[in-house]
């Protein structure tokens, strides 16, 4: 599985790993502060949690990837994926 991440993304056995820690902290971060925010909208009804949660991870997402991978050397890698996905979902 590595080898071919590495391939897809033309890094090496050492960036891939600082790659993924990026998309787990980021990951984490974000559904974490997703979390704080509905509290303290104090969003108690199921009906109104989960759409919140979802347009405030869509919107956290990027923004904390970014936010992760600037003290891990990855900022230009997330930036340009981050502009991949944009596109992709822009066309649509």
């Amino acid at each position: 599985m590595l080898e071919n991440l590495k391939e897809k993304w033309g890094v090496g056995a050492g960036r891939v790993s600082l790659i993924l820690v990026t998309f787990a902290l980021g990951g984490s971060l974000t559904g974490f502060l997703a979390r704080k925010i509905i509290t303290s909208l104090e969003i108690d009804s199921l009906f109104l949690y989960i759409p919140v949660y979802i347009i405030l991870v869509t919107i956290l997402w990027p923004v904390m990837v970014l936010l992760v991978s600037l003290p891990l050397g990855q900022f230009f890698f997330f930036r340009s994926y981050i502009r991949r996905i944009a596109k992709k979902i822009s066309r649509k």
